[in-house]
Protein backbone atom coordinates (compact mmCIF):
# COMPACT_ATOMS: atom_id res chain seq x y z
CA UNK A 1 0.00 0.00 0.00
CA UNK A 2 1.26 3.46 -0.81
CA UNK A 3 2.57 5.53 2.07
CA UNK A 4 -0.31 6.95 4.06
CA UNK A 5 0.02 9.64 6.70
CA UNK A 6 -3.42 8.86 8.11
CA UNK A 7 -5.08 12.07 6.91
CA UNK A 8 -8.35 11.81 5.05
CA UNK A 9 -8.66 12.99 1.46
CA UNK A 10 -10.34 16.36 0.97
CA UNK A 11 -14.09 16.10 0.54
CA UNK A 12 -15.08 16.22 -3.09
CA UNK A 13 -18.83 16.58 -2.82
CA UNK A 14 -21.10 19.32 -1.58
CA UNK A 15 -23.02 18.88 1.64
CA UNK A 16 -26.12 20.19 -0.09
CA UNK A 17 -28.88 17.75 -0.94
CA UNK A 18 -30.49 14.95 1.01
CA UNK A 19 -29.26 11.52 1.96
CA UNK A 20 -32.12 10.13 -0.11
CA UNK A 21 -30.80 11.89 -3.23
CA UNK A 22 -27.36 10.50 -2.63
CA UNK A 23 -28.61 6.95 -2.12
CA UNK A 24 -30.67 7.27 -5.29
CA UNK A 25 -27.51 8.14 -7.22
CA UNK A 26 -25.74 5.12 -5.77
CA UNK A 27 -28.65 2.83 -6.68
CA UNK A 28 -28.47 4.07 -10.28
CA UNK A 29 -24.81 3.17 -10.69
CA UNK A 30 -24.21 0.26 -13.08
CA UNK A 31 -23.69 -3.20 -11.64
CA UNK A 32 -20.26 -4.81 -11.66
CA UNK A 33 -19.01 -5.56 -15.13
CA UNK A 34 -19.13 -9.15 -16.27
CA UNK A 35 -16.42 -8.59 -18.91
CA UNK A 36 -13.00 -10.02 -18.11
CA UNK A 37 -11.83 -10.97 -14.62
CA UNK A 38 -13.43 -9.48 -11.55
CA UNK A 39 -11.28 -7.52 -9.06
CA UNK A 40 -11.96 -7.86 -5.35
CA UNK A 41 -10.23 -6.17 -2.41
CA UNK A 42 -10.28 -8.69 0.47
CA UNK A 43 -9.67 -6.68 3.64
CA UNK A 44 -9.34 -8.06 7.16
CA UNK A 45 -8.71 -6.74 10.64
CA UNK A 46 -5.50 -8.49 11.75
CA UNK A 47 -5.41 -7.14 15.29
CA UNK A 48 -5.05 -9.59 18.17
CA UNK A 49 -8.77 -10.31 18.61
CA UNK A 50 -9.00 -11.52 15.02
CA UNK A 51 -6.57 -14.45 15.19
CA UNK A 52 -9.16 -17.22 15.19
CA UNK A 53 -11.17 -15.76 12.33
CA UNK A 54 -8.01 -15.07 10.33
CA UNK A 55 -7.14 -18.77 10.53
CA UNK A 56 -10.65 -19.76 9.47
CA UNK A 57 -10.64 -17.34 6.54
CA UNK A 58 -7.28 -18.74 5.45
CA UNK A 59 -8.76 -22.22 5.35
CA UNK A 60 -11.86 -21.35 3.37
CA UNK A 61 -10.76 -18.57 1.00
CA UNK A 62 -10.52 -21.04 -1.89
CA UNK A 63 -14.31 -20.74 -2.15
CA UNK A 64 -13.89 -17.28 -3.66
CA UNK A 65 -11.95 -18.64 -6.62
CA UNK A 66 -13.96 -21.82 -7.12
CA UNK A 67 -17.28 -19.99 -7.31
CA UNK A 68 -16.02 -17.49 -9.91
CA UNK A 69 -14.16 -19.75 -12.33
CA UNK A 70 -17.17 -20.15 -14.63
CA UNK A 71 -17.82 -16.38 -14.54
CA UNK A 72 -14.45 -15.43 -15.99
CA UNK A 73 -12.26 -15.62 -12.90
CA UNK A 74 -11.25 -13.34 -10.08
CA UNK A 75 -8.22 -11.32 -9.01
CA UNK A 76 -7.96 -10.65 -5.27
CA UNK A 77 -5.84 -8.20 -3.33
CA UNK A 78 -5.35 -8.95 0.36
CA UNK A 79 -5.37 -5.84 2.57
CA UNK A 80 -4.91 -5.95 6.34
CA UNK A 81 -4.01 -3.76 9.28
CA UNK A 82 -2.52 -4.59 12.65
CA UNK A 83 -0.21 -3.31 15.39
CA UNK A 84 0.85 0.34 15.43
CA UNK A 85 -0.05 2.13 12.19
CA UNK A 86 0.65 -0.93 9.99
CA UNK A 87 -1.61 -1.36 6.98
CA UNK A 88 -0.46 -3.38 3.98
CA UNK A 89 -1.71 -4.65 0.65
CA UNK A 90 -0.54 -7.63 -1.38
CA UNK A 91 -0.11 -7.70 -5.13
CA UNK A 92 -3.16 -8.78 -7.11
CA UNK A 93 -3.51 -12.56 -6.85
CA UNK A 94 -5.30 -14.80 -9.32
CA UNK A 95 -5.39 -18.17 -7.53
CA UNK A 96 -6.23 -19.62 -4.14
CA UNK A 97 -2.73 -20.94 -3.41
CA UNK A 98 -1.16 -17.50 -3.80
CA UNK A 99 -3.74 -15.89 -1.53
CA UNK A 100 -3.30 -18.59 1.08
CA UNK A 101 0.48 -18.15 0.99
CA UNK A 102 0.07 -14.41 1.59
CA UNK A 103 -2.31 -14.97 4.50
CA UNK A 104 0.00 -17.51 6.12
CA UNK A 105 2.74 -14.89 6.36
CA UNK A 106 0.58 -12.65 8.56
CA UNK A 107 0.42 -12.90 12.36
CA UNK A 108 -2.28 -11.00 14.22
CA UNK A 109 -0.92 -8.20 16.42
CA UNK A 110 -2.78 -5.96 18.86
CA UNK A 111 -3.73 -2.50 17.70
CA UNK A 112 -6.59 -0.18 16.80
CA UNK A 113 -8.76 -0.29 13.71
CA UNK A 114 -7.61 1.39 10.50
CA UNK A 115 -10.69 0.96 8.35
CA UNK A 116 -10.30 4.45 6.90
CA UNK A 117 -6.94 3.55 5.39
CA UNK A 118 -8.45 0.43 3.82
CA UNK A 119 -11.27 2.41 2.24
CA UNK A 120 -8.97 5.14 0.94
CA UNK A 121 -6.69 2.50 -0.55
CA UNK A 122 -9.64 0.99 -2.43
CA UNK A 123 -10.74 4.45 -3.56
CA UNK A 124 -7.30 5.28 -4.95
CA UNK A 125 -7.05 1.86 -6.58
CA UNK A 126 -10.37 1.95 -8.41
CA UNK A 127 -9.56 5.39 -9.81
CA UNK A 128 -6.67 3.70 -11.65
CA UNK A 129 -8.31 0.38 -12.57
CA UNK A 130 -11.83 -0.70 -11.74
CA UNK A 131 -12.34 -2.53 -8.46
CA UNK A 132 -15.65 -4.41 -8.50
CA UNK A 133 -16.15 -4.79 -4.74
CA UNK A 134 -14.50 -4.62 -1.33
CA UNK A 135 -15.15 -7.15 1.43
CA UNK A 136 -14.13 -6.36 5.00
CA UNK A 137 -14.14 -8.78 7.93
CA UNK A 138 -13.85 -7.31 11.42
CA UNK A 139 -15.31 -7.09 14.90
CA UNK A 140 -14.97 -3.46 16.00
CA UNK A 141 -14.67 0.15 14.84
CA UNK A 142 -12.58 2.73 16.71
CA UNK A 143 -12.62 5.60 14.19
CA UNK A 144 -14.78 8.60 13.34
CA UNK A 145 -17.81 7.12 11.59
CA UNK A 146 -18.56 10.36 9.71
CA UNK A 147 -15.11 10.28 8.13
CA UNK A 148 -15.57 6.66 7.11
CA UNK A 149 -19.01 7.37 5.67
CA UNK A 150 -17.57 10.13 3.48
CA UNK A 151 -15.17 7.69 1.83
CA UNK A 152 -17.84 4.96 1.59
CA UNK A 153 -20.03 7.43 -0.26
CA UNK A 154 -17.28 8.18 -2.74
CA UNK A 155 -16.80 4.48 -3.35
CA UNK A 156 -20.54 4.11 -3.89
CA UNK A 157 -20.53 6.82 -6.54
CA UNK A 158 -17.72 4.97 -8.31
CA UNK A 159 -19.72 1.74 -8.22
CA UNK A 160 -17.62 -0.06 -5.60
CA UNK A 161 -19.97 -1.60 -3.01
CA UNK A 162 -18.70 -2.49 0.45
CA UNK A 163 -19.57 -5.87 1.94
CA UNK A 164 -18.89 -5.75 5.68
CA UNK A 165 -19.00 -8.95 7.68
CA UNK A 166 -19.25 -8.32 11.38
CA UNK A 167 -18.19 -10.85 13.98
CA UNK A 168 -19.40 -10.44 17.55
CA UNK A 169 -21.86 -8.16 19.32
CA UNK A 170 -20.15 -4.74 19.30
CA UNK A 171 -23.09 -2.41 18.65
CA UNK A 172 -20.90 0.56 17.68
CA UNK A 173 -19.34 -1.53 14.92
CA UNK A 174 -22.71 -2.97 13.89
CA UNK A 175 -24.22 0.49 13.37
CA UNK A 176 -21.13 1.83 11.60
CA UNK A 177 -20.83 -1.15 9.26
CA UNK A 178 -24.51 -0.90 8.33
CA UNK A 179 -24.10 2.79 7.42
CA UNK A 180 -20.99 2.16 5.34
CA UNK A 181 -22.70 -0.65 3.44
CA UNK A 182 -25.78 1.45 2.70
CA UNK A 183 -23.85 4.49 1.52
CA UNK A 184 -21.75 2.39 -0.85
CA UNK A 185 -24.64 0.36 -2.22
CA UNK A 186 -23.34 -2.82 -0.58
CA UNK A 187 -24.44 -5.03 2.30
CA UNK A 188 -23.63 -5.80 5.93
CA UNK A 189 -24.05 -9.15 7.67
CA UNK A 190 -23.21 -10.49 11.09
CA UNK A 191 -21.68 -13.96 11.18
CA UNK A 192 -20.91 -16.44 13.92
CA UNK A 193 -17.20 -17.26 14.25
CA UNK A 194 -18.14 -20.72 15.52
CA UNK A 195 -19.73 -21.47 12.13
CA UNK A 196 -17.04 -21.31 9.40
CA UNK A 197 -19.66 -22.28 6.82
CA UNK A 198 -21.32 -18.88 7.26
CA UNK A 199 -18.13 -17.01 6.44
CA UNK A 200 -17.44 -19.39 3.57
CA UNK A 201 -20.84 -18.65 2.03
CA UNK A 202 -20.46 -14.90 2.52
CA UNK A 203 -17.01 -14.74 0.93
CA UNK A 204 -18.26 -16.85 -1.95
CA UNK A 205 -21.18 -14.49 -2.48
CA UNK A 206 -19.02 -11.38 -2.70
CA UNK A 207 -16.60 -13.09 -5.05
CA UNK A 208 -19.49 -14.08 -7.31
CA UNK A 209 -20.71 -10.47 -7.33
CA UNK A 210 -17.24 -9.13 -8.15
CA UNK A 211 -16.89 -11.54 -11.06
CA UNK A 212 -20.43 -11.60 -12.40
CA UNK A 213 -22.47 -8.70 -11.05
CA UNK A 214 -25.91 -8.64 -9.42
CA UNK A 215 -27.47 -11.36 -11.56
CA UNK A 216 -24.74 -13.83 -10.65
CA UNK A 217 -25.14 -12.88 -6.97
CA UNK A 218 -28.89 -13.48 -7.08
CA UNK A 219 -28.35 -16.87 -8.71
CA UNK A 220 -25.78 -17.77 -6.05
CA UNK A 221 -28.17 -16.65 -3.32
CA UNK A 222 -30.91 -18.90 -4.65
CA UNK A 223 -28.56 -21.87 -4.60
CA UNK A 224 -27.06 -21.17 -1.18
CA UNK A 225 -30.02 -19.70 0.70
CA UNK A 226 -29.49 -18.95 4.39
CA UNK A 227 -27.21 -16.07 5.31
CA UNK A 228 -26.40 -15.23 1.69
CA UNK A 229 -30.00 -14.08 1.18
CA UNK A 230 -29.28 -11.21 3.59
CA UNK A 231 -26.84 -9.86 1.03
CA UNK A 232 -29.14 -10.24 -1.96
CA UNK A 233 -32.04 -8.60 -0.14
CA UNK A 234 -29.91 -5.61 0.92
CA UNK A 235 -28.53 -5.18 -2.59
CA UNK A 236 -32.08 -5.09 -3.96
CA UNK A 237 -32.95 -2.42 -1.40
Amino acid sequence: MAKDDGSLPAKTSSTAGSVEDFLRKVSEMPAASTEGRGRLVFAMDATASRERTWREASRIQEEMFLETARLGGLDVQLVYYRGFNECKASRWLSDADSLLASMRKVDCVGGQTQIGRVLRHALAGTQKQRVNALVFVGDCMEENVDDLCAVAGELGLLGVPLFLFHEGDDQVAARAFAQLAKLSGGACCRFDASSPQQLKALLGAVAVYAAGGRKALVDYGRRQGGIVLQITHQMKG
